[in-house]
């Protein structure tokens, strides 16, 4: 009987999938309309800044109590004149067991076009292409890899011939007894085990010797550590101007839609995984993120809050990127402790008000007990700069902050805090 409700629920997420590629055309348009909104209020030049950063955000998340999986998950346009990340969140897969989950952030370049159509129908082609009864792990592997290439041959049926444009993605395919992460791109997802980093994924770019060797073998050069001089990833859905080599298959052109998947065996010490656009991990490492989520989940914040305050955090560092972040937690993530949330008071208090010259007076010294927390002391004063900004409402950009913003192919280049913390009001 449970085999014959997945199998009618898989038909009925057919039949409504059917339904909204018959609307694609509709919201195609919607969401060029959606752009054209989104960049207005731009400085001038081909990647413009806006003259404030975008920092509302909708946070959001959910939980599985069956299985012990929560998310958060949440997304701010911040310095750039257009939102260009997307994100699928699915606590349940239909046609699947209970257990089974997916998530993915996507991170376009060139237009938001590729990105969102990666949120809404990545998810159908790994669907169809893993079946009602996966085969763990190489069947589901070869899946992710086949889902990836056909979502990126739709895509082509419908892009536009005279647009340019592309998207990164990593997604996370949770299974009872796995961790599936596939990727193509910059955007980059962690693993947080025994509270240590015990994996995460590793960019595709052009001088990585596999796809140097792509690169080279369908014709094309790497100059300025950028294929043909231009795009600065391999990998990626769309992009079709670089998928043009006659004779080779599709993980064979010059920029590949084909991901690199990990199968990983869940453990009972597996904590958290964090998938991020690379606006993100811009401004801090793997091991500095890992350690900042887990002090944030001893504090008992919800992970969706988190992601929300991670993300204020990034724009505080420097982040001039669109970011997007989903946070996975499983049952042995950090649960809130007492001893936590009494070194957070204490640290609070040892800050004292909010008045300008106590505030920094008491961030230029060193007797704020950071090390309460057991993080960095930037991560904590990162924290806190959303608080410090909005209450002596620093809106001023520099000049500085918009140079180095338009540096790069849609690349943010970190800046410094003072320029972070000039935040709308």
């Amino acid at each position: 009987m449970a085999a014959l409700a997945r199998q009618l629920q898989r038909l009925l997420w057919t039949a409504c999938k059917k339904k909204e590629r018959e609307k694609e055309g509709e919201e195609e348009e919607e969401d060029e309309e959606e752009d054209e909104e989104e960049g207005r209020g731009a400085l001038d030049g081909p990647r413009s800044l806006l003259t404030a950063p975008r920092r509302a955000q909708r946070p959001h998340g959910g939980a599985e109590a069956s299985c012990g999986l929560r998310f958060g998950a949440s997304a701010a346009q911040g310095w750039r004149a257009r939102m260009e990340d997307a994100h699928c969140t699915w606590l349940s897969l239909p046609g699947l067991p209970l257990g089974w989950a997916l998530f993915a952030v996507l991170d376009g370049h060139g237009g938001a076009r590729a990105a969102r159509f990666g949120a809404r129908h990545l998810p159908d082609h790994v669907l169809e292409e893993l079946g009602p009864e996966p085969s763990e792990p190489e069947g589901v592997r070869e899946a992710l890899r086949r889902a990836f290439l056909s979502a990126d041959k739709r895509l082509r049926s419908l892009w536009p011939r005279v647009e340019t444009g592309g998207s990164t993605a990593v997604a996370l395919l949770v299974s009872p007894r796995f961790l599936y992460l596939a990727h193509c791109g910059d955007s980059r997802a962690v693993l947080s085990r025994a509270g240590a980093v015990a994996f995460s994924t590793e960019d595709h770019r052009p001088l990585r010797p596999r796809e140097r060797e792509r690169i080279h073998a369908a014709g094309g050069t790497i100059r300025r550590r950028r294929v043909e001089g231009s795009l600065a990833v391999s990998r990626a859905l769309g992009d079709f101007a670089y998928k043009e080599a006659p004779g080779r298959p599709p993980e064979l052109q010059l920029v590949s839609a084909e991901p690199e998947v990990a199968a990983l065996a869940r453990q009972a010490e597996d904590e958290f995984m964090l998938l991020a656009s690379d606006g993100v991990w811009d401004t801090m490492s793997a091991a500095a993120l890992a350690g900042l989520v887990a002090s944030r989940l001893r504090l008992g914040l919800a992970p969706e809050l988190l992601c929300a305050q991670l993300l204020d955090t990034c724009l505080c560092k420097g982040s001039l990127d669109n970011m997007t972040c989903i946070l996975v937690c499983f049952p042995g993530a950090p649960r809130p402790s007492e001893e936590a949330i009494r070194r957070e008071l204490a640290l609070e208090a040892a800050l004292g008000p909010t008045q300008p010259k106590h505030v920094f007076r008491t961030l230029a010294s060193e007797d704020i007990p950071v090390y309460l927390l057991g993080i960095p002391p930037e991560a904590f004063l990162c924290f806190q700069a959303a608080v410090i900004a909005e209450a002596f409402s620093i809106c001023q950009v520099s000049e500085e902050c918009r140079e180095k913003g338009q540096n790069g192919a849609g690349k943010s280049t970190p800046t410094h805090l003072g320029s972070a913390l000039d935040m709308e009001t």
